[in-house]
């Protein structure tokens, strides 16, 4: 059976119920959230062959500081940077180094910052010079399977309703979802209840109630949804070794819908971006 608990009057902690926040969460929120998403604008124009992961790592680290945030993962369960870069065929958390990426690398770059206390979590796909067409496609399939996800969350609909939108449109885009990873509930924990799986059947899990936040973060594969942890006990791969992609937005369920909190404001979150243009003087 699901609990719902006010969140405000509760301790900060996770016991598997499901807190709902009122206005002044979702304004913390939206502090935060937008934080994180200028700092993953401006980590677009640091992509490019022969960069390093470990400079976008000090970029992250550098911004919080300068913004009066604190990264969420720097120090978390042991780990030691303040963002993850996966990089083609690691599906998530990867660990920044010196390692230069190459022409025709993706990157999926995840950021999570603290703003009083509150949680801004997103991340996105950034092309490392000219891409591959099956790269480029994996990217507009996850993009795509995102926007679907969100498209699927409305008060008194179910978890299982975003799961169900993602998995029929990546299955039959002939890509797949990786199971052992998912979204989250998100606030003044950086991990809390509910799992927002991406997949499963419309009508199952919780009810989606306003006051609600979470991120949906999909990682869509070319191949075989099945992953691999590397010995540095964090980096996830696909075990076939094939391509892998991610989307994340964090969002509060509202009376008639959802806010998304993580849009990029230089509209630099959608596949297909030329980082090398400013969109505020492109033509």
């Amino acid at each position: 059976m699901t609990t719902y608990l006010e969140a405000e009057a509760n301790p900060i902690r996770n016991t598997g119920a499901i807190r709902i926040y009122g206005p002044d969460a979702f304004e913390g929120m939206r502090r935060a959230c937008q934080l994180t998403a200028r700092c993953l604008d401006g980590l677009a124009e640091l992509v490019f062959p022969g960069a390093l992961t470990q400079t976008l790592d000090d970029f992250v680290y550098d911004f919080a500081m300068a913004n009066g945030a604190v990264p969420a993962t720097l120090n978390y369960r042991g780990y030691t940077k303040s963002v993850c870069t996966s990089i083609n065929h690691v599906v998530c958390h990867g660990v920044p180094n010196d390692k230069p990426l190459k022409e025709g690398d993706i990157v999926n770059i995840d950021v999570t910052l603290i703003v009083d206390g509150w949680h801004g979590d997103s991340s996105r796909m950034y092309p490392v010079g000219k891409l591959k067409r099956a790269a480029e496609r994996l990217c507009e399939v996850t993009y795509r399977s995102l926007l679907l996800g969100i498209d699927a969350v409305k008060p008194g609909g179910h978890i299982g309703d975003i799961g169900h939108a993602i998995q029929t449109y990546a299955e039959g885009e002939r890509c797949s979802v990786v199971r052992d990873f998912c979204g989250h509930g998100v606030g003044k924990l950086f991990h809390d209840a509910p799992n927002i799986l991406h997949y499963g059947r419309r009508g199952e899990g919780p009810e989606m109630k306003p006051g609600m936040i979470f991120t949906i973060e999909p990682m869509i594969n070319l191949g075989r949804p099945h992953v691999k942890i590397l010995n540095d006990g964090w980096t996830a791969v696909t075990r076939d070794r094939t391509l892998s992609a991610q989307y994340e937005h964090t969002l509060g369920v509202t009376e008639d819908g959802c806010e998304v909190f993580t849009y990029s404001p230089g509209g630099l979150d959608t596949p297909g971006i030329d980082f090398k243009r400013d969109p505020a003087t492109a033509e």
